[in-house]
């Protein structure tokens, strides 16, 4: 006759989730004056042996029985059966679905057995002590199908996690997972399960617990449960659970010895366990069962801190590898305070950047905040991971012994921000207008400077109106400059920064336009001998006047009025009469070495 031997399958989700076979580790950690107990009960009428029982009940009760003082912190139901699951059953008359289906195949049958799980928490606070009775859990119509290897059972239990102000600091650890056994008579199955995580104080009071399926107290083939710490082995046991016999239908929580087909057992482990201890395991062998190990529960002294940070809202500006960061230390689930002092230390792709500490001594359950500004080196990329980790003063050593060294870091993804790349641009050139003077269209830069389309351009006359991005340029397209050379500045941003460039206005001086018919009658319309771009531009020119035989009429220069046809040193006419002359223009300017000739003609 084969039997199945399961422990509750624990699990805290949101979402009904369905899961298969998986190791058991580390589900949950609860530190405080806290304690546990169980409460439930089978739907076997009796125990299960050869198509015996033909019928399972369909519900059954229990009393929750907590002391006046006692706090409900946590609180967790299970059933468990034959089949695949039954996924709606009602607990004092409330539906229950289950956040967690377990499934698990006996390999010898192929048959499918269930467990699930569901966090009822605010259930029990809110009923607290009483009568909690499941019903609607239904599963006669697989009994035929199991009772002949005798595994057709079902159950329930409640796992309850308490404060009193009374108890000492304690550790409740929470492991679950979804291990099977395969036995085949006489061969032994075995499974360790590793117990981490832990640390003692006192070894006062230090106990296990295990909710267990379908144990036949007469089944003894080779049944042990044993606990290992530091090296010693020791095979558990109390007075109705036998060392040979450890799942047999009992409650130590009760003293009950008829609660067929399932196991709500307590051991103490005083003995077993010394201060210190940090890591343990928990073996079970059989020969005959089928076992189904789903959550164990440990209860021990451990009066310790536990830091852990969380950084959040990084502050980088324009250009700066500077990084200010809000960070939270908190000590919440813990045992002890958190001293004052405690280091901080930020780093940079693994790269140390800063070290800060904490201010005050956090209290259980506390918390305290900070801000610190570190400074990223050039060696380190502008977009890295930035990891705070509490409890390190830069070298990777704590200085405090916590409950969980495991959770100090937080790690939180930084981009530093540098001004947009641009095109470089070259200065503008125009003609000399008169004292340096120009005209200029550099409204096409806007979009030749951009490395990128979104970007936006503005023009500014100076370094002060770029940097703050106030009076811009508007008419680049037709802009003067009344001297030069000057400076135009360009601000280019993107959505985060920007970057200022500039470029230079320039004028040359242009070769002068000559109009050369002159009508000196006072009519305002070619009266003298006009070039234009000459006065304030060629400021040292010379101009000489010859009539057709080469006789010098008039000379001229800045400091005189155009030539209007007066001719101050002629014999007889002071008046050049109608006709052709020419002139010789020296410009005097180092690009314009050679004089420029040409003639000119009077109409009188």
């Amino acid at each position: 006759m084969k039997r199945i031997i399961g422990f509750i399958f624990l699990f805290q989700l949101l979402l009904p989730s369905f899961v298969k076979g998986q190791d058991i580790s580390l589900f949950n950690q609860l530190n405080g004056r806290y304690d546990f107990t169980f409460i439930g009960n089978t739907l076997n009428p009796d125990e299960n042996v050869f198509q015996y029982p033909t019928f399972l009940y369909t519900q059954s009760s229990a009393t929750l029985n907590l002391q006046s003082n006692d706090n409900v912190i946590a609180a967790y139901l299970y059933w468990a059966g034959s089949g695949s699951g039954d996924l709606d059953v009602k607990l004092n008359g409330v539906d229950m679905t289950p956040d967690i289906l377990s499934n698990v195949v006996g390999t010898s049958s192929n048959l499918t057995y269930f467990s699930a799980f569901k966090n009822i928490t605010n259930f029990v606070q809110t009923t607290g002590n009483g009568t909690y009775t499941l019903s609607d859990f239904d599963l006669n119509s697989l009994v035929t199908t199991y009772y002949n290897n005798a595994t057709q059972f079902a159950g329930w239990a409640i796992l309850v996690v308490y404060e009193n102000p009374s108890l000492t600091l304690n550790q409740i650890n929470i492991y679950q997972g979804l291990e099977a056994l395969s036995p085949n008579y006489p061969t032994i199955d075995s499974k360790t399960i590793s117990l981490n995580n832990l640390y003692l104080i006192s070894n006062t009071g230090a106990k296990i617990g295990f909710i267990a399926w379908e144990g036949d107290r007469f089944i003894q083939q080779s049944e042990q449960l044993s606990f290992t710490s530091n090296g010693n082995t020791n095979i558990l046991s109390n007075s109705i659970n036998p060392s040979n016999n450890a799942f047999n239908g009992t409650n130590t929580e009760t003293n009950s010895i008829v609660l067929y087909n399932m196991d709500l057992d307590v051991y103490s482990i005083e003995n077993y366990i010394v201060p210190g201890t940090t890591a343990a395991t928990v073996s079970l062998q059989s020969a005959q069962d089928y076992v189904m190990l789903n959550t164990i529960v440990t209860k021990l002294n451990s009066q310790l801190p536990d830091a852990t940070v969380v950084t959040s809202n990084p502050i980088t500006n324009c250009n700066s590898r500077e990084v200010t960061i809000d960070f939270t230390v908190s000590n919440t689930n813990s045992t002890e305070i958190l001293q004052s002092n405690t280091p901080i230390t930020f780093y940079a792709d693994g790269q140390a950047v800063g070290t800060t500490f904490t201010q005050n001594s956090i209290p259980i359950g506390g918390s305290e905040n900070g801000v610190f500004t570190v400074t990223i080196p050039s060696s380190v990329p502008l977009i890295f991971n930035l990891l705070a980790v509490v409890d390190d003063a830069g070298n990777g050593i704590g200085i405090v012994t916590e409950l969980n060294e495991t959770n100090n870091t937080f790690q939180l993804p930084i981009e530093l921000i540098v001004s947009p790349e641009v095109n470089s641009l070259e200065n503008l050139i125009s003609c000399n207008l008169g004292l340096t003077r120009g005209h200029f269209d550099f409204s096409s830069y806007e979009n030749i400077v951009k490395t990128n389309p979104t970007h936006v351009v503005t023009f500014h006359e100076n370094y002060s109106d770029a940097n703050t991005g106030i009076n811009p340029i508007f008419n680049s397209n037709n802009y003067e400059a009344l001297t030069t050379p000057k400076e135009i500045f360009i601000r280019i941003e993107n959505e985060f920064c920007y970057t200022i460039t500039s470029f230079q206005l320039l004028t040359e001086n242009c070769p002068p336009t000559i109009y050369n018919a002159v009508s000196p009658n006072n009519d305002y319309s070619n009266d003298t001998f006009y070039i234009e771009g000459l006065r304030d531009i060629f400021v040292n020119f010379k101009l000489e006047i010859y009539n057709r035989w080469g006789k010098h009429l008039w000379t001229g220069d800045n400091s005189k009025p155009d030539w209007n046809g007066y001719v101050a040193d002629g014999i007889g006419e002071k008046i050049a009469p109608s006709g052709t002359y020419f002139y010789i223009l020296y410009l005097n300017d180092v690009n314009y070495p050679e004089p420029l000739t040409g003639y000119l003609y009077i109409n009188r």
